[in-house]
C-alpha cells in the first residue's frame, strides 16, 4: 500500500522528530547580535587607541612640574574661571609628577681625608653607586576659586637614622591655599610646605640647575619644609613676572609671595616636634625688569625660633668613652636653642647670562670644639653661581654652569649638631634634551665637614676630594 504524504508539524520533521534547523527568524537575530559584538569590539579597540594616543599626546606636552605650578597660582582670566566652574571638583586636579636618578662616585681623596659624605645627597659615600633622588607625584589645583590644594609624596625617602632603610613613601607637601580675593593676591597656605626662606630652598628640585642646594642655604629648614601657617601677598605685577620666568625657562624659584609671613614648628618636615616653641619667619622679595628685556630680583629674608637638637653617642674628638653631647644648664637643648638668621637674596636671569647669590648670618645650635656639648653659636654661609642659557635649534636647552660654596656653623638638622665648615666649588651642565628629560653632569672640589656621627673613631672630620655625580631627570 502506498505511504500517504502528510505535511510535517511545525517544529517537527517528516517522521515526526523535533526540527533543529534554524529559522530564518533565528538567523536574523544572530546576524543582528554579531554585528552588534562586532561594533562593540570596534568600538573599544577605538577606545584604547583613543587612549594611548592620549597617553602619547600627555607625555609630548608633559614639562617641568614647577612651571604647571605656577600656572595653576597665578590668576585666571574671565573665561578660564568661567570654565573653571563648570567643572567637577576632581576635574579641575592635575596630576603630574618627575623623578631623579643618580650615578655618583669619588674621583680622589685626600691622604687623611674623612669618608667622602654629602648631607644632601646619600649616595655621595662609601659602598654607593646608583640612587633614586626623588620621585614625586603631585596632585594639584582649585577646588574653587578661594581654595587651591597642593599634594605631594616623595616614594625615594629614607628612614631617619636608618643606614638602609630607602625609597619609602613620605609626605613632602600636603596644603591648602585659602585665597581671600579671587585674583589670588592674598592667601593664606595651612599645611606642610616650604618655610619661605632663602631663594634657593623655594626653587624646585625639578628645575634647579646644580645637584643640590647649598649647605649655607639650605641648613636653615630641614627638607626645606615644616608645618604651619603662611600668608603671601602676591600682587599682579609679581604674579605676571614669577610666571614669566618659568614659562621662559629662566630657572625662577616659584610664586611664594612677593612679600610673606608665616609660624611654624620649627623641626622641620615630616619630623615629630620637639619643644613648645614655635619659628616665625617673613621675606620680602621683588622682581622687576633692569632694562626692556633683563629681569632681576632682590630679597631678604629672617627667621627667629627655638631648635631642639637630636643626639647620638659619639667619642668626643675620637678618645674615651662614648656620650651624647646635651645642652649647657645656660641653653638647655630640651627646651631648644636659640635659631635666627637673616640673609640676602640677588637673582640676575640667565637672558641668558645669569648670575644666582644668597648669603645669610645669624646663631644657631652647634656643637662645641670639645664635642661635648651643644651650645648656641655664631654661623655664616652662602653661595654665588654663575650661569648660561644655551638655546640649541635641534639639541634642546644647555646651561653651563660655575658655583662656590661656604658655611661655617653649627648643622642644626644632622645628629649633634656639628659644627661645619664647608668650602666647594661646582661646574657642570644641565641638558635638557626634551621638556621631558634632562641629565646634569657636576665636577666637584670639595672641602666638607663629615656630619656623620661615628661610634668608633673621630666624629666629623673633615673630607677633601673630587667627586663626579650624574643625573638623569625625567618629568611626567
Amino acid at each position: 500500500m502506498e505511504e500517504s504524504l502528510q505535511s510535517p508539524v511545525p517544529g517537527t520533521d517528516a517522521n515526526g522528530e523535533t526540527d533543529v534547523s534554524p529559522t530564518v527568524s533565528d538567523l536574523l537575530q544572530r546576524l543582528e547580535r554579531n554585528e552588534r559584538e562586532l561594533q562593540e569590539l570596534r568600538e573599544s579597540r577605538s577606545e584604547d587607541s583613543d587612549l594611548i594616543d592620549k597617553v602619547k599626546d600627555r607625555f609630548k606636552s608633559a614639562k617641568d612640574p614647577a612651571i604647571t605650578t605656577v600656572d595653576e597660582q597665578t590668576r585666571k582670566s574671565a573665561d578660564k574661571k568661567a570654565d573653571s566652574k563648570s567643572k567637577k571638583w576632581f576635574d579641575r586636579l592635575s596630576v603630574r609628577g618627575y623623578a631623579q636618578f643618580r650615578y655618583n662616585t669619588s674621583i680622589w681623596e685626600e691622604d687623611g681625608s674623612a669618608p667622602v659624605q654629602h648631607a644632601g645627597d646619600r649616595s655621595l659615600s662609601d659602598d654607593q653607586n646608583f640612587l633614586i633622588r626623588r620621585a614625586r607625584v603631585i596632585i594639584s589645583g582649585d577646588l574653587s576659586e578661594h581654595l587651591y590644594v597642593y599634594l605631594q609624596p616623595d616614594f625615594a625617602s629614607g628612614v631617619p637614622g636608618s643606614p638602609d632603610a630607602h625609597q619609602f613613601a613620605q609626605i613632602r607637601d600636603w596644603y591648602g591655599d585659602i585665597y581671600v580675593d579671587t585674583d589670588k593676591v592674598h592667601r593664606f597656605r595651612v599645611g606642610q610646605s616650604k618655610v619661605p626662606y632663602g631663594w634657593e630652598n623655594l626653587q624646585s628640585s625639578s628645575n634647579r640647575i646644580a645637584l643640590d642646594r647649598t649647605d649655607g642655604i639650605n641648613s636653615a629648614a630641614r627638607n626645606e619644609r615644616d608645618l604651619g601657617i603662611f600668608y603671601y601677598w602676591t600682587p599682579d605685577e609679581a604674579q605676571d613676572l614669577f610666571k614669566y620666568v618659568l614659562d621662559e625657562g629662566l630657572k625662577g624659584s616659584g610664586n611664594y609671595g612677593a612679600f610673606a609671613f608665616g609660624v611654624y614648628n620649627g623641626q622641620g618636615g615630616s619630623l615629630a616636634e620637639q619643644n613648645d616653641d614655635l619659628h616665625l619667619v617673613t621675606r620680602f622679595t621683588w622682581p622687576f625688569y633692569l632694562t626692556d628685556e633683563q629681569i632681576v630680583e632682590v630679597g631678604i629674608q629672617a627667621y627667629t625660633g627655638k631648635y631642639t637638637v637630636l643626639s647620638s653617642p659619639i667619642r668626643p674628638l675620637g678618645v674615651g668613652p662614648l656620650v651624647r653631647p646635651l645642652g649647657t644648664l645656660e641653653t638647655d637643648n630640651r627646651d631648644g636653642i636659640r635659631d635666627e638668621r637673616v640673609g640676602a637674596t640677588f637673582v640676575y636671569y640667565p637672558q641668558p647670562f645669569g648670575i644666582q647669590a644668597e648669603w645669610n648670618v645669624g646663631n644657631g645650635p652647634g656643637l662645641n670644639d670639645a664635642q661635648t656639648a651643644v651650645v648656641e653659636r655664631a654661623l655664616q654661609g652662602g653661595y654665588s653661581q654663575l650661569f648660561y642659557k644655551i638655546d640649541t635649534p635641534t639639541c634642546g636647552t644647555v646651561f653651563p654652569f660655575l658655583r662656590f660654596s661656604f658655611f661655617r656653623g653649627g648643622y642644626k638638622a644632622e645628629r649633634n649638631a656639628p659644627y661645619s665648615d664647608v668650602k666647594e666649588w661646582d661646574f657642570g651642565t644641565e641638558w635638557q634634551f626634551t621638556p621631558q628629560v634632562e641629565l646634569t653632569t657636576q665636577y666637584s672640589i670639595s672641602n666638607r665637614t663629615n656630619t656623620l656621627a661615628q661610634t668608633t673613631g673621630r666624629s666629623y672630620g673633615q673630607y677633601e676630594g673630587h667627586s663626579l655625580r650624574c643625573q638623569l631627570q625625567i618629568n611626567y
